[in-house]
């Protein structure tokens, strides 16, 4: 897998990314997603890079629009924040300020504490 960023294991990672809360209405700190980071030419797919309080890089998030799957849309050859991956979640959104239809989340995890980093 291509890696998002090389120098993407600390916030900020570099441009193109930029803090999603300075983009949109959203908090700096998203529990269960951490604080996150775009390319805005990647939207709406990502991927979104989450970091937890202390700036690592803890999981790599992926928003689908459900009507773009529905449609036959695929998402192919999305880069990832870090080749690690010990879990994964994948859920429904109803909508959010940037990704405003319904969507997916893919929540790809990058070490075993990462989750619990996120979750406040």
């Amino acid at each position: 897998m291509a890696a998002a960023q090389a120098a993407a294991e600390t916030a900020p990672p570099a441009a193109p990314f930029a803090k999603v809360s300075e983009l949109v209405t959203l908090p700096d700190f998203l529990p269960g997603l951490g604080t996150l980071y775009v390319d805005p030419a990647t939207l709406p797919a990502g991927p979104f890079l989450g970091y937890d309080h202390d700036g690592k890089l803890s999981a790599t998030i992926y928003m689908t629009p459900i009507e773009d799957l529905e449609g036959g849309t695929a998402f192919n050859d999305l880069a990832v924040g870090n080749d690690t991956v010990t879990s994964v979640d994948i859920y429904y959104n109803a909508g959010h300020p940037g990704v405003e239809k319904p969507h997916v989340h893919v929540v790809l995890y990058h070490d075993a504490d990462a989750k619990a980093r996120l979750a406040e």
